[in-house]
């Protein structure tokens, strides 16, 4: 995959903002010299790398994962995430742009930011650095964070994912404790022109996450959610891309954009299209384009298919309805709403639960701009509100809801709530390789499938549950584990 990220997206970025004079164009913002270490100048380079891996390279592999995505008749790029499998060579990029240019960068902020007693701008540091650790979790399991971004230790210790959870929550406590509403913050992308008023509600939003992730439950978490501090909107880098190269959406550059002759690879996956047709969901005409003939179809994961057996061509299939300006969730109106039913499905408080999840539905179908959401979760909708199949509910609504705006999150919480399920049947009963034959008519909506071929290293009817250690973070580093098998789950998803 193309890295997106480029010196001169960044400058142009950073162009984009209302401060006149972030860049000298002949200097690294990525290495910036000791007159121009300022937090004005690192915190969007810091957020326009996180975007471009977050929403570009983690969108994909998530969207394959999570069987929203399969891959394109005639192509191959990523005919190995739609097997589920992931190398140890396929991530490396991504985990060394995290680490030296999100948070080697956020770590120089926040130690600038102290020292002016800008707590504000620490706050959003701070936030920024807890979500990072989280993605580097989610992906690897274990990472190095105690010892991560010291340059006197030059082989950091990898810790494990729940001790990097508990560190991150406590840095964002820390972070919070220190910043009010009226604090300002350094120029950025994500709440131009704004207080910390906004990156307290994010913060907190992230803690939730965080902690229902985790399992927690005790007082912290009845505080968090009984002070209802979260967002009103949808936290997402918006109004900050043009169609441009190397200024747009990230992943639209790099699936779509006509500046580098893009290689098209995803098209939208028979789970998701069969799932949202079985019942009327609007979702699929807003997070997906018809195909040539003006309707919806999906593809089958683990294969490219067979061009000598090919029945449809490309224009048969499905693409995401991606644009240049698209925004890149961090997270959703939505994805708070589903843990805030979780949370209170766990406590057997049923009528919150439904009315949270409800919100939740409504929130995605505002965030896709359509309307409807009330034939999907009233009376006679398929995803009425059940008590007794509460997590099944809330797992195949949030895999729905995050399909068009962050795949990979989905990923996340499809191997932590399992849900969707596996269905009874295969990819290779909907797509004959030998004969190009497909039907889909056996599918079961609201459930994933076995690929035609299958990463061998998982458990039967198990999705892929954590990346390979990057080649980058274990090549030099003496301190390296060995690494998991692809079916050990982190753990979170136990």
């Amino acid at each position: 995959m193309r890295k997106i990220i480029s010196l001169t997206f960044v400058a142009a970025a950073l162009a984009l903002t209302s401060c006149s004079s972030f860049l000298d164009i002949n200097k690294d913002p990525n290495s910036p010299s000791t007159e121009n270490m300022t937090a004005d100048i690192m915190f969007p380079a810091a957020e326009m790398n996180l975007a471009t891996s977050y929403g570009d390279f983690l969108r994909i592999v998530g969207g394959y994962y999570s069987q929203h995505y399969a891959q394109l008749t005639g192509t191959s790029n990523y005919l190995d995430y739609s097997q589920f499998m992931m190398s140890a060579t396929r991530s490396s990029g991504t985990y060394t742009q995290l680490y030296s240019r999100v948070l080697g960068n956020l770590e120089t902020i926040r130690n600038l930011a102290t020292a002016e007693s800008d707590w504000g701008t620490y706050l959003a540091a701070t936030t920024l650095r807890a979500f990072t650790f989280q993605v580097l979790v989610d992906c690897y399991g274990e990472t190095p964070y105690s010892e991560a971004l010291n340059a006197s230790i030059t082989s950091p210790k990898f810790d494990d994912g729940e001790s990097v959870y508990n560190g991150i929550l406590a840095e964002l406590d820390a972070a919070l404790a220190k910043a009010t509403p009226i604090d300002p913050v350094c120029s950025n992308f994500l709440f131009p022109s704004e207080s910390a008023a906004s990156w307290i509600k994010f913060a907190k939003a992230l803690k939730l996450k965080l902690m229902m992730r985790m399992g927690a439950t005790g007082a912290a978490l009845d505080a968090l959610v009984a002070e209802s501090d979260f967002p009103a909107e949808d936290v997402a880098w918006a109004g900050c891309w043009s169609d441009e190269a190397s200024k747009s959406n990230p992943f639209y550059a790099e699936e779509f954009g006509p500046y580098f002759a893009p290689q098209k690879n995803v098209s939208l996956n028979l789970a998701l299209q069969a799932t949202l047709a079985d019942s009327d969901d609007a979702r699929l005409q807003a997070f997906f384009d018809a195909n040539g003939s003006g309707v919806y179809t999906g593809a089958v994961s683990g294969t490219n298919y067979s061009v000598s057996a090919q029945t449809h061509g490309a224009s048969y299939w499905c693409r995401p309805a991606i644009k240049f300006n698209s925004p890149v969730y961090l997270i959703s109106v939505a994805e708070v709403e589903f843990f805030l039913a979780e949370y209170y499905a766990a406590q057997s408080s049923m009528d919150d639960a439904k009315a949270h999840y409800e919100a939740a539905i409504e929130a995605s179908f505002a965030t896709a701009g359509v309307g409807g959401a009330d034939a999907v979760y009233g009376a006679a909708g398929d995803y009425k509100w059940v008590a007794s199949d509460w997590k099944k509910l809330i797992g195949i609504q949030k895999w729905v809801a995050l399909s068009g705006i962050n795949n990979f999150e989905s990923w996340c919480e499809l191997r932590r709530l399992k849900y969707p399920e596996y269905g009874t049947q295969k990819a290779s009963q909907f797509y004959n390789v030998q004969s190009g034959s497909y039907d889909v008519s056996t599918y079961v909506p609201g459930t994933i499938y076995e690929p035609i071929t299958v990463n061998s290293k998982l458990a039967s009817r198990q999705v892929l549950q954590r990346f390979p250690y990057a080649n980058s973070s274990t090549s030099r580093n003496s301190n390296a584990p060995a690494t998991k098998a692809d079916s050990e789950p982190v753990f979170w998803a136990k």
